[in-house]
């Protein structure tokens, strides 16, 4: 039986969700409406777990944890709020809280946040044997979201902020990998230091090792003079290197060494340069594949890879979208000197409806063009440029199911039946009609494995849980198969 106290100045919904779903006889649920009411009650009380209002009438929420940790920091404590802002998820679990719920509260993710809280809880405080050995609306650079995907990338960034380690941070291009370095950096021990970004990528492998550690004076033609490479420039801080699956293979055995040493030398030189340097890495590529084909070295992988925040794409994020193209259209009023104040419902259904191959930065390109179009404040579906007028004016695909029947007969109905229903995403739309049914097939034939899975069927793990997610398919697995992924 576990005690919860809800601090909040208007609990009665939050508490009636509670007894709903771990039942009223088995937790006895206190409440407090007031910060000063709940640092008392956890006090007296020492609960095992904590739901915590961010916007409470006389306290700052955050200013309530710190206390609540003051009396006991094995508490778990469980942040609950309206507003979805990055900045507050961010400094709650930077801060160490258990978790970062939005209101309205999805009733099955509440219970089990809350039950799994109950059980940390509980084994914290069992003996054991320890060995010694949104942001502001007018910012532009702001990262917006409170879908599931983008909620877990606040609270992993909180996570990770405080701890001085390597972060390697993946998704498509024009997720907004570099904000989430730069927010990573905000948050972090390294604030008062240098940030520097490098994109490995756009810089010619002949240069790229004298853009990170430097030359000396004739290192080679051209070189007249010394040079302070990115690493020596940025000590004390933090340097990010975008598109970091791109390095070179000769590059990458420089940058192992210095992860591991903290120390290199400049090209031409034999001095040996010390440094102090956290790095955060980004890429769009999938490094283990690269790794497998022994095109990136598996080391450095295991080092950049230390703690990894994934970014969804902008098509699973079908619930940030207006959000999203609000915060934008304002920002772009300021640049491009508009007065939009509306997006048609006819608009927003087309933006929604939209697969957004490249993301964010997409997104932003497409916004802007619309608005330069428009001669009045309201953005329209006529506004918006040609990619959307033929996007609308292909049918939504239909899901398929293959056909019955067997041999070659049987594809060629499914295909043709494809042709017919489907856009000018032919490709695509095939492929992942077979993939809901071949991936479910897989799986069940090794007992949920995805590592047996990702090897019969020829592909990386990680591309493997990418179609998974992409599908909204969920995995059931055996003892046998959970051993085997561990």
């Amino acid at each position: 039986m576990g005690q919860i106290l809800i601090i909040d100045d208007d609990p009665d919904l939050i508490l009636a969700q509670l007894q709903h779903v771990l039942g009223a006889s088995q937790h006895t649920i206190d409440v407090a409406r007031t910060g000063e009411d709940g640092i008392r009650g956890v006090a007296k009380r020492l609960p095992d777990a904590v739901l915590l209002d961010l916007r409470l009438p006389d306290l700052w929420g955050l200013d309530v944890y710190q206390r609540i940790r003051q009396v006991d920091a094995r508490i778990p404590v469980v942040f609950i709020t309206a507003a979805p802002a990055a900045e507050h998820a961010i400094e709650a679990m930077k801060q160490g809280a258990y978790d970062y719920l939005i209101k309205p509260l999805d009733v099955q993710n509440l219970r089990r946040v809350v039950t799994e809280a109950l059980d940390l809880s509980r084994l914290s405080r069992e003996p054991a044997i320890v060995a010694e050995s949104p942001p502001e609306e007018e910012r532009g650079d702001a990262i917006i979201g409170c879908c599931p995907g983008m909620l877990e990338v606040f609270k992993a960034i909180g996570r990770v902020a405080a701890q001085d380690v390597p972060v390697l941070i993946t998704g498509e291009s024009g997720t907004g990998k570099e904000l989430v370095a730069r927010a990573i950096y905000q948050h972090g021990a390294r604030a008062r230091g240098p940030f520097l970004a490098i994109n490995c990528a756009a810089i010619p492998e002949a240069l790229l090792e004298s853009e990170l550690f430097g030359h000396e004076k004739g290192a080679f033609t051209g070189a007249e003079r010394r040079r302070i490479g990115k690493f020596e420039q940025c000590s004390g801080g933090t340097l990010f290197l975008d598109e970091v699956g791109d390095m070179p293979l000769a590059t990458q055995g420089k940058v192992l060494r210095l992860l591991q040493e903290q120390a290199f030398q400049r090209v031409g030189g034999n001095e040996t340069v010390r440094t102090d340097v956290r790095l955060i890495a980004a890429t769009n590529r999938d490094i283990e594949e690269a790794v497998a084909h022994a095109k990136y070295r598996a080391d450095l992988y295991y080092r950049l890879g230390v703690f990894t925040i994934d970014l969804p794409p902008l098509r699973e994020r079908s619930d940030d979208l207006p959000m999203l193209v609000r915060h934008y259209v304002r920002r772009f009023n300021r640049e491009l000197s508009r007065e939009v104040r509306e997006v048609t419902p006819a608009a927003m259904d087309l933006l929604l409806g939209y697969p957004w191959p490249g993301n964010i930065r997409e997104l932003q390109s497409i916004l802007k063009q619309a608005m330069l179009r428009l001669t009045g404040p309201v953005l329209t579906a006529e506004s918006l440029p040609a990619p959307f007028s033929s996007h609308a004016a292909q049918p939504r695909a239909k899901a398929l199911t293959p056909a019955t029947g067997s041999g070659e007969a049987a594809i060629e109905t499914f295909l043709r039946e494809a042709l017919q229903s489907s856009g000018e995403d032919l490709y695509h739309h095939v492929h992942r009609q077979v993939d809901q049914h071949l991936l479910p097939l897989v799986l069940q034939s090794t007992g949920g494995s995805q590592v047996q899975a990702a090897r019969l069927l020829g592909i990386t793990r990680r591309t493997l849980r990418m179609r998974l997610r992409d599908l909204g398919l969920t995995v059931t697995r055996t003892v046998e198969a959970v051993e085997d992924d561990d």
